[in-house]
């Protein structure tokens, strides 16, 4: 189970290293020159935070270095602020807001709006503001207080309830200032908490006030805070969610759009901007990642340094490994505003935290983060729902969670402090396994020969059907191929082959992800490291069909090509020579060169229906009728079609269910057009839809050739509502797949149409 651990108070702290020290209170008052009596006061928690000319004395009196003098200087901090508010005889005054306060417009005006919302009788009208650490909600939350101060003539309160520290301001306490700054005498207060929020609530329910909480920390601290109705507001601001209060209007914070980081950043270096590049103010903004915090840093660094250049500091944070180091300024630190909230972890969210930095990619699951973290699935779910209510992470409706790219810094420099290099290695090696094996086995499902596992290993995820087979693959790809090029580098080469081979087939269900290049290059690679010929031939060869998806290269095709044919022919490997004068056949085709394409695919044909393969037998028959379309040979083309339809619907021909499943969506396409050449538009019309129907939502080329092709048949036919349509969506498809001119002469042709 999850436990939090919080800190000890600075007396505890004090006194456990004075112990240590084996010093006397006597003996510290002498080497530090601060009072025995002074000692004692703090040691038994009467002075909570001594001024920092003591502390530092204590500090180098104790021989204190490192973590352990940081902290000891943090708790005499955190002390010094929660004395401020216990000897205040009222609330602080509204900090002033900052000069150069930059976007939040929409957010604004929901502030705006809280103030003359309407509520139910009894209830209090409460502004809720959320966000992770950096993004701004105190200085948010002022501004937006001194903008609505004008409609709360009985006052604006601002209370700081030090949320993020080891030692919250306890409810009670709060309600005694809140009571004070209200006009209520230290004697008429109530002693204990249910009788100061009664009279608190009974005091606004007739004042016109706003009340800021600024860092709650939890729905138990804040509930006695709440008004009971009346012309009173209250805006509360934290980084946990606070799920559990009721009746409150939410508002959380994001990042900054990078127009108004850039904004806000140039408003920071005031004249000076003038003399920075563009170029290099709008990527200093991009590498804050919106964190108005972050660009406050390294404004008031290049603010404070008038020397320094803009294009400089940059080039400083583009190195990863040390751009967290980057983001400090005098007494602001990036890397501290992440940690308080760090702190404030269970163990082993901390462990899962910081250990999904090992995880490449964008985002990750909550499978994943249960083998990073070594946890059951129920704890994982635990700390992944702290971390999100903690703003360390972002969740989504997938249920993907990913981290801000700082955060993520965070995480990784919180990986490299707390655990060894071994404990390290171990978990950047459990990772890459999983995830390697994971995708080879979801891969496989689309492999003749292959599909469900029968004894799929017992730590991976169970895949129980095609479908979602495939959604892993396409929602996890920067996860898997993050760690294939990890395990190519550390030179884990039969992981990567295994990988990469697993793919060729589902491959053709993704045609266009950008990323199959990178999958076989490394393939291939990972095969001529392990002196594999006839794997090299078939990585070679895929890499073929990855320059026949348009936009193609035929060249690049016919270069690999040819090399795949002389590792194959070398090793003997039939197959692979096969498929070299297959994609050739592909290659030749595009390049226009019928004869040569048709006696190539041809030969393919030949090999495949020898070597009983059926599956790739169909596909040459396919390429053959592409060639005999081009030619304007449309009954031959036709015939040739129909043939490879008939070897798809015949269950005895030995063809793996799902490719000839995937494979006749494909010939209904060219019968299709086929027979709309043949003149014979009402049977195409009919073949199309079928084919389209059977491909559903797919984005490809071929679902766009498609409805491009049943658009203009439509428009023959008169049926010009239905050409609308269909040319609409394949514009919409061809955009998807990066062909925007093909797209626009389709929005053309929808408007032509109308």
């Amino acid at each position: 189970m999850c436990s939090i651990i919080g800190r000890p108070g600075f007396g505890e702290v004090l006194r456990g290293h004075r112990r240590a020290a084996r010093l006397t209170l006597e003996r510290l008052a002498e080497v530090s020159g601060v009072s025995a009596r002074t000692l004692s006061d703090m040691e038994r928690g009467r002075s909570r935070g001594p001024q920092q000319r003591t502390v530092t004395a204590l500090a180098d009196a104790l021989a204190l270095k490192g973590d352990a003098r940081e902290q000891f200087v943090e708790l005499a901090r955190d002390g010094r602020l929660r004395d401020h508010w216990a000897r205040s005889h009222g609330l602080g005054e509204l900090p002033r807001s900052v000069e150069d306060f930059t976007g939040r417009a929409a957010e604004l005006v929901w502030v705006s709006e809280l103030v003359y919302a309407e509520s139910s009788p009894g209830v209090g009208v409460v502004g809720l503001i959320t966000s992770s650490a950096g993004l701004g909600k105190t200085t948010f939350a002022v501004r937006a207080a001194h903008a609505v101060r004008p409609s709360f003539p009985d006052g604006v309160f601002f209370l700081d309830l030090f949320g993020m520290s080891q030692h919250p301001l306890a409810a009670d306490d709060a309600l005694r200032l809140l009571l004070r700054a209200l006009g209520v005498a230290d004697q008429r207060i109530p002693g204990d908490i249910e009788g100061r929020a009664s009279l608190y609530r009974s005091l606004l329910r007739d004042k016109r006030v706003l009340v800021v909480l600024d860092d709650a920390a939890s729905e138990e601290q804040v509930r006695p805070l709440l008004p009971g109705g009346g012309a009173c507001r209250v805006l509360i601001t934290t980084r946990r969610l606070l799920a559990g209060l009721e009746g409150v209007r939410r508002l959380v914070l994001g990042p900054l759009p990078l127009p108004e980081a850039k904004e806000l950043l140039t408003g920071i270096l005031g004249e000076r901007s003038a003399s920075d590049e563009e170029s290099a103010l709008t990527l200093l903004a991009e590498l804050c990642g919106g964190l108005p915090l972050a660009l406050r840093i390294i404004g008031n660094r290049l603010v404070s340094r008038p020397g320094w250049d803009a294009a400089e500091l940059a080039a400083r944070l583009a190195d990863e490994e040390r751009r967290l180091d980057q983001f400090k300024a005098g007494d602001l630190k990036i890397a501290n505003a992440f940690g308080m909230s760090y702190e404030q972890l269970a163990d082993c969210a901390r462990l899962v935290f910081r250990r999904l930095a090992a995880v490449p990619g964008r985002d990750f699951d909550a499978t994943l983060a249960a083998v990073v973290g070594g946890l059951p699935i129920e704890d994982t779910w635990d700390a992944l729902d702290d971390l999100v209510d903690l703003g360390l992470l972002q969740d989504s409706t997938a249920g993907r969670y990913r981290f801000h790219d700082l955060v993520r810094l965070f995480a990784r420099e919180r990986l490299r402090e707390e655990e060894s290099a071994a404990e390290r290695e171990a978990l950047t090696g459990r990772v890459m396994s999983w995830l390697l094996r994971m995708a080879t086995m979801a891969g496989r499902w689309f492999e003749p020969g292959y599909g469900r596992p029968d004894r799929p290993d017992p730590d991976l995820a169970v895949l129980s059907s095609a479908d979602k087979a495939e959604r892993w693959l396409r929602m996890n790809v920067d996860n898997w191929l993050g760690v294939m090029r990890a395990a190519a580098s550390s030179g884990r080469h039969a992981l990567v082959l295994d990988c990469a081979e697993s793919m060729h087939w589902f491959s053709d269900r993704w045609p266009h992800n950008p990323h199959w290049h990178e999958v076989f290059t490394l393939g291939a690679e990972a095969a001529a490291a392990l002196g594999d010929l006839v794997q090299q031939a078939t990585q070679l060869n895929y890499l073929a069909w990855v320059h026949w998806v348009p936009p193609s290269d035929p060249q690049t095709m016919l270069r690999c090509t040819a090399a795949a044919l002389d590792l194959a022919t070398q090793s003997r490997a039939t197959a692979q020579v096969a498929w070299s004068h297959q994609y050739t056949a592909q290659a030749l085709h595009r390049l226009g060169r019928l004869d040569d394409a048709m006696a190539s695919a041809s030969r393919a044909a030949e090999t495949f229906k020898t070597i009983g393969d059926t599956d790739s037998y169909v596909q040459s028959l396919a390429i053959v009728g592409n060639c005999l379309r081009d030619e304007g040979r449309y009954a031959e083309a036709l015939e040739q079609f129909l043939e490879a339809r008939a070897l798809m619907d015949d269950e005895g021909t030995g063809m793996t269910p799902s490719i000839a499943a995937y494979s006749r969506s494909l010939a209904l396409i060219r019968i299709g057009q086929c027979l709309g050449y043949l003149g014979r538009r009402k049977e195409a019309i009919t073949t199309l839809t079928e084919a389209i129907d059977l491909r559903g939502q797919s984005s490809d080329f071929w679902q766009a050739d498609a409805l491009r092709t049943l658009a203009a048949l439509l428009a023959d036919e008169g049926r010009s509502g239905e050409s609308r349509r269909a040319y609409a969506r394949a514009a919409e498809v061809f955009e998807a797949i990066g062909d925007t001119e093909t797209s626009s002469r389709c929005r053309t042709l929808t408007t032509a149409s109308s």
